[in-house]
């Protein structure tokens, strides 16, 4: 291995530390804390780009990580003190996940930012792995089918329990794998300004299996071709596929109920072809600037944005709609391999959601008029968030009816459908369509 040219990895492990601590000390969030680390960098836009690799893939990787410290170090680990903890876990991701950085570089530069008084223990600890790691097996199924999975593609054990209460080890095992292998990103083409495949042919990348606007690209999302002119945006094949089934178009009403970051919004537009009324709602004033901010970019204009709660609807709008989109907050257990955070919450913390879907679900129906549509969206593969919840509203509204829908070459005849990881590479994601009865 080589190491590249001009590059600062002392700067680019210190940045990576920095924003680390605050993540462990302060319960800052990894975006919030990267995001500061950076700006008050003098990194340049390849070093960033390391930094932010460095720093998600220890979060991402931290139950692994945390298995060869205790397999290589004296010590128990709840006696290593955070930095240190932080320290040993950046050096040990760099030996094991980062094969284009040098062994000498990720122990030198990483020892280099401890104290005094603890460089010794974390220059043995990352020397012992350079040479015993091959001799370090993972646990196997037979040691605990939870501990395994945990360690070996780390995720806590809490979430795993509960996973594998639904789909059991080896669904668990093939879903956990595609999240981990995929380090793409998902752009969705704005057909407004231009084809998809006069965008992948200047852009490069691969088409997305199911939608036919999606495409499939590694790289720095802003500084890709075609980016400021608006001629895509982010948005996972799911979240495409979810937004074609609300089956938009043009000159209608549109509702879409808890609309940040704007992603379906913006999709639901472009099947408008910019033309009808399209309210974007959200909780957070503040996110809706966002919103505002893309849909410029791209291009579209018929994006009203309002501040409001999903459970409080807007009475001037009240049976006024042609489609809604309702694409509630959730756990986001589908989302892990994205928000690595969410690999170490425990679905305890997530037990009031469901009451709260249902109020945004139920409120959210009243804006539809007689044979309107709605789509039920989340981002999670818990059952009580998804299926159950639309159980329960058709139970209590017999004018509602499950519809069946196709979106690209998605079809889904019995009207709900939870997309998982391992079958088209896509986030885990449920959509539900219902039509109001006439």
């Amino acid at each position: 291995m080589t190491q590249r040219k001009n590059i600062d990895i002392k700067n680019v492990r210190s940045v990576a530390f920095e924003a680390l601590k605050k993540c462990e000390s302060c319960g800052q969030y990894s975006n919030i804390a990267l995001d500061n680390a950076l700006k008050k960098s003098e990194l340049s836009r390849s070093d960033k780009g390391l930094a932010t690799t460095l720093f998600y893939g220890v979060i991402e990787k931290r139950i692994t990580l945390d298995y060869f410290i205790s397999a290589l170090s004296s010590r128990n680990i709840n006696d290593i003190d955070k930095d240190t903890l932080i320290l040993l876990r950046m050096g040990i991701y760099q030996l094991c996940f980062l094969d284009r950085v040098p062994d000498h570089a990720a122990i030198n530069e990483t020892v280099s930012l401890a104290p005094a008084k603890t460089r010794g223990f974390i220059n043995a600890v990352l020397r012992a792995y350079t040479r015993e790691a091959a001799k370090i097996k993972l646990p196997a199924r037979d040691e605990g089918e939870v501990y395994s999975l945990s360690v070996r593609f780390s995720v806590g054990e809490k979430i795993l329990e509960k996973l594998i209460s639904v789909y059991g080890y080896e669904r668990c095992e093939k879903m956990l794998s595609a999240i981990d292998g995929d380090s793409t990103t998902t752009l969705r083409t704005n057909t407004l300004k231009i084809g998809r495949d006069e965008l992948v042919a200047k852009l490069g990348g691969e088409i997305t299996e199911l939608s036919p606007y999606g495409i499939k690209r590694s790289g720095q999302v802003s500084e890709l071709y075609g980016f400021e002119d608006g001629l895509f945006y982010v948005q996972d094949e799911a979240s495409q596929l979810c937004a074609m089934a609300l089956g938009a178009k043009r000159g209608e009403t549109v509702i879409d109920t808890c609309s940040c970051p704007g992603s379906k919004s913006f999709g639901i537009a472009i099947d408008m072809e910019n033309e009808g009324e399209l309210y974007s709602f959200d909780l957070h004033k503040n996110k809706l600037s966002l919103v505002e901010s893309s849909a410029k970019r791209l291009g579209i204009t018929i994006i009203r944005t309002e501040e409001r709660d999903g459970r409080k609807p807007n009475e001037a709008l009240l049976g006024k709609a042609h489609r809604v989109l309702c694409d509630v907050p959730c756990s986001g257990f589908g989302v892990m391999g994205k928000k690595p955070e969410l690999r170490y919450k425990n679905p305890e913390e997530s037990a009031a959601l469901p009451g709260i879907q249902y109020d945004i679900l139920k409120n959210s129906a009243k804006y539809l008029s007689a044979g309107g549509t709605l789509v039920y969206s989340t981002c999670t593969i818990l059952p009580e968030e998804n299926e159950k919840n639309v159980e329960r509203f058709l139970c209590e509204h017999p004018d509602f009816a499950l519809e069946p829908f196709v979106a690209g070459k998605l079809e889904v005849p019995s009207g709900m459908v939870t997309l998982l990881p391992d079958e088209y590479g896509t986030d885990g994601f449920f959509i539900a369509k219902l039509i109001k009865k006439k």
